[in-house]
């Protein structure tokens, strides 16, 4: 069984996979960071900054991607008035050679800063969940909490039915509804920012939950042992199964096993998952069939059907197996413009910030990727996947015609931009797949595109979604081969969010992309969404 990323040479670019995981170019670590004029392309309506609009030609050799600029084909180029500023960069300066100017220094952040960003909305979830779960788990050892004595199987239970819950497609589609349609048009910005921060961080309950009842489900076997005289040997055999199951489930899921193995993770996590739902069936049937007091099975329906054991564990497979029931293998077209990117044509159109889940096999080595689509009537969406192991090596090396998906697509946390008026997608390299999208079907939104000579890495098929469907004042796309190096992407993003008016960012990065924007970000006290590598 071959792992997506034991080939990848650098370790820490092990978790860019995932489909809210952009990159940069190797290269680009070496590339200095430019200072950022003024920004070239903003809001049209910004009559006191452009101050003359020139229309360019297109030529046959060089497209406006290779620029570093707005993409266009006779198309206006917005240049700034001076205002006593330094002037932006024309087009044909940005094709003279230039020469490296000095490194940046690296920008210093407090550690309040820094506290912020670690201890975010996913810590305080779990802090918060497995904290009253301890709580819960002392006072029932020292006799103060009635109903666990009665009721521990369903504490147990309880506990792995939500952290279900907040990893399946449909539950957390239905929360996006919810949030979307019921707070866009009336809430105040703090609420959409707290419910954005709330859907994007509910693996914080999932983990919590997931550990919380694995501590109760030791508990309650550590209880059985106790008072092993009354209880019947097969419960205790079950119990002891379910536990080591769930427990080695759990353990595999940890983010160092998840990123650095994944297919270890993928096979324990799922496959030893589904062995121990299978033993808390057995579990939860046989512990309520026998009675301590009477010591003999209880052979009617009704008190097994009265329990809130067996209602548990209904729910937790109804919720398992609803993904695995849209589980299709469908038809797929491949184009590679580079060695370093495979592009994946689907029929059907898509909604803005959805992901997808794809794999070669019906069980195993699913991979997630952000879908583009012009829309719902488009008739089609695509994947942009970056060469960074063995599974995106495959689809260059050995493209498939046909690949195994869910039809139920899962929402990230871009899905939740319908709910702002105005804001900022910004991402680096193949992050592009997770960010086009809303940028394409919402016209409040501005693209900042980061990456080395997009047009030829990433072929015509993504240069023409940009230039159909986003208006040359409403992305700046920035090209590092030509350019030279980085833009100060913290400056970017203030000159852009006061120029077109943005309530949010979101942002789609590597690592220390993601970091530099987020710190930048919350110390100026412009609102953003990072990239997580937590779930």
């Amino acid at each position: 069984m071959s792992s997506r990323n034991n080939h990848v040479g650098d370790t820490t670019a092990q978790s860019y996979d995932d489909a809210e995981k952009g990159i940069y170019e190797a290269s680009q670590q070496s590339l200095p960071v430019l200072p950022t004029p003024p920004s070239p392309v903003y809001s049209v309506d910004e009559k006191a900054i452009i101050q003359q609009v020139e229309t360019v030609q297109p030529t046959p050799v060089t497209s406006p991607i290779h620029e570093g600029i707005t993409p266009s084909s006779s198309t206006p180029v917005l240049t700034l008035a001076s205002r006593n500023l330094p002037p932006s960069p024309a087009s044909d300066d940005l094709k003279k050679p230039q020469g490296k100017p000095p490194a940046k220094p690296k920008r210093k952040v407090s550690r309040w800063i820094l506290f912020q960003l670690w201890y975010n909305t996913y810590r305080k979830f779990f802090t918060i969940v497995v904290t009253l779960n301890l709580i819960g788990i002392l006072m029932a050892a020292i006799g103060k909490f009635e109903y666990a004595t009665n009721h521990l199987g369903a504490l147990v239970l309880g506990n792995l039915l939500m952290a279900i819950l907040m990893r399946n497609e449909l539950f957390l589609r239905f929360l996006y509804i919810i949030s979307i349609y019921g707070l866009r048009s009336w809430a105040p910005i703090w609420l959409k920012l707290a419910v954005t921060s709330i859907l994007q961080h509910v693996g914080g309950i999932h983990s919590g939950c997931a550990l919380s009842g694995a501590c109760w489900l030791l508990y309650k076997i550590v209880d059985i042992l106790i008072h092993h005289a009354k209880q019947h040997p097969s419960v205790i055999a079950t119990g002891i199964i379910t536990n080591v199951l769930v427990v080695i489930s759990i353990l595999s899921a940890f983010p160092w096993v998840r990123n650095n193995h994944h297919n270890v993770f993928e096979g324990h996590h799922r496959l030893i998952g589904w062995m121990g739902l299978a033993t808390t069936w057995i579990f939860v049937v046989l512990g309520n069939a026998y009675d301590l007091k009477l010591g003999e099975w209880r052979l009617d329906a009704h008190s097994l059907i009265s329990t809130q054991e067996l209602w548990f564990a209904v729910f937790m497979t109804v919720f398992v197996l609803i993904p695995w029931v849209t589980l299709r293998e469908v038809p797929v077209e491949v184009e590679i413009p580079s060695p370093k990117v495979a592009i994946l044509k689907f029929q059907r159109g898509m909604q803005q910030g959805l992901l997808a889940r794809i794999s070669r096999t019906s069980i195993m080595e699913y991979h997630a990727f952000g879908i583009i689509s012009e829309g719902r009537k488009s008739g089609c969406h695509y994947l942009i996947c970056g060469v960074q192991g063995d599974f995106t090596k495959s689809l260059v090396d050995n493209p498939p015609k046909t690949v195994w998906t869910r039809e139920l697509k899962f929402a990230g946390v871009g899905h939740a931009s319908a709910m702002f008026k105005r804001g900022i997608r910004v991402c680096t390299g193949t992050g592009i797949g997770a960010a086009l999208s809303t940028c394409i079907q919402s016209p409040n939104w501005f693209l900042i595109w980061i990456g080395s000579d997009q047009e030829k890495t990433f072929g015509p098929t993504i240069s023409r979604l940009i230039h159909d469907n986003i208006e040359p004042e409403r992305m700046i796309l920035w090209d590092t081969k030509k350019r030279g190096g980085r833009p100060d992407s913290v400056q970017l993003l203030k000159d852009v969010w006061h120029s077109f008016g943005a309530e949010v960012i979101f942002i789609t990065s590597n690592k220390a992309g993601n970091d530099e924007m987020m710190q930048g970000c919350l110390e100026a006290g412009l609102h953003a969404f990072g990239t997580l590598w937590d779930f």
